[in-house]
């Protein structure tokens, strides 16, 4: 999730190593915020790979800046895994919605519907927090009203998502982009 986030966020634009972390803090930190002890290493990793670079301008008061830039190769790459996410990509809320902040830069509206569609096919199969045995138990059925408030949030929030999810796949599908 963090080199796809780092991925995503320099194919919009070069960045200071600072302000990328401000960025993928944005996007994640409040679920996992991001340490300097997890990203730089991730970036030296990605630099090593090739696929990003990293140049040096004066600092405006102090130490010089490192710039990070997206190479042709990390452009690849990031396209790459959109248009192939991990089973986890698809079902890890927060490893989803990282996905879905880049899924423009697939650039194809056919492959775009069918990353989109993956998901929905997930969020369509019957599934709970709670269950009897195998059988997934609905907020009906529970008597604790802290599960059932957590199923009744989680439903509401599977129908917003199943109803954006089949209108943006109908327009892909009906896009020439």
């Amino acid at each position: 999730m963090l080199e796809l986030a780092i991925l995503g966020f320099l194919y919009d634009a070069p960045l200071h190593g600072y302000v990328l972390r401000k960025h993928i803090a944005a996007l994640t930190g409040h679920v996992r915020p991001v340490a300097e002890s997890t990203l730089y290493p991730a970036i030296k990793r990605l630099e090593k790979a090739g696929l990003l670079a990293r140049t040096t301008e004066p600092g405006a008061v102090a130490a010089p800046r490192h710039v990070l830039t997206l190479t042709e190769k990390g452009k690849h790459e990031l396209r790459r895994r959109l248009a192939e996410p991990s089973q986890r990509d698809i079902t890890d809320e927060n490893r989803w919605f990282t996905l879905l902040a880049f899924l423009r830069h697939l650039e194809d509206p056919a492959a775009e519907a069918t990353v989109l569609r993956r998901r929905l096919a997930f969020l369509e199969e019957p599934a709970s927090f709670f269950y009897d045995g195998d059988r997934p138990l609905s907020a009906e059925e529970l008597d604790d009203p802290f599960r059932r408030g957590i199923l009744t949030i989680a439903r509401a929030t599977s129908r917003a998502e199943l109803t954006w999810l089949r209108e943006t796949i109908a327009s892909l599908d009906d896009t020439d982009r």
